[in-house]
């Protein structure tokens, strides 16, 4: 059976995440892969209950549950979706993962790295990423495009400048610390330069001509 693997996105919010995930989906399908797309928080009922909670503006939710909140809804996917799925040998493209609570919780809300880290390997079992694909953009780059959504800023998008500005720099020292499995993508490029850059920083996981460098 051929390996199961577990892809990931990271990046500040507006940095275009979704869009790359939807995307880079079809291109690994439209290549016979077995790919099964999720968000986090998210991806199985539980873990959307808590996606609901943990974004709510009107809610004051303090940065120690934040961080264990996340760590659960991430569990529960963990053990429904995406262990069953990689044990298949399934792909699984995941827009945000451990990664995202080392940035947000560990760094931007100071609760240190360490620990983060430790409460989320509780609640993954262990369980990383074969690759990340970090889509780096400048902060004032993501709120601008948050800006042209129109939906209402949820409760972590309502931080201020200086809030992204550290997890932005997390996120970067997050991809120095493991480049191995850390691919930094320029975000500020149209959207097809950005997948094909995903599609080259996977080719060493895709089967035999299962890579594109087209569209650059």
């Amino acid at each position: 059976m051929t390996a199961g693997r577990l892809i990931t996105i990271e990046g500040i919010d507006g940095a275009g995440k979704t869009t790359l995930a939807v995307a880079l989906a079809d291109a690994l399908r439209a290549r016979g892969l077995a790919v099964e797309l999720l968000r986090e928080p998210g991806g199985v009922a539980a873990s959307e209950r808590i996606r609901t909670l943990v974004k709510d503006p009107a809610l004051r939710i303090g940065a120690r549950a934040e961080a264990l909140l996340y760590a659960a809804a991430r569990a529960q996917l963990v053990e429904e979706a995406l262990a069953p799925t990689l044990a298949a040998g399934g792909w699984v493209l995941l827009d945000r993962f451990v990664d995202s609570s080392l940035a947000y919780q560990g760094a931007g809300r100071a609760l240190g790295l360490d620990a983060v880290a430790a409460i989320n390997a509780f609640g993954t079992g262990g369980l990383t990423p074969d690759r990340t694909l970090l889509l780096s953009l400048d902060p004032a780059r993501g709120r601008a495009r948050q800006g042209t959504r129109g939906d209402e800023p949820d409760r972590l998008e309502q931080e201020d400048d200086s809030f992204f500005a550290t997890i932005a720099g997390a996120y970067a020292a997050i991809a120095a610390a493991e480049p191995e499995r850390v691919r930094v993508l320029d975000a500020d490029r149209a959207p097809a330069e950005v997948l094909a850059a995903a599609l080259r920083a996977l080719a060493d996981l895709l089967p035999p001509g299962g890579a594109s460098t087209s569209g650059r």
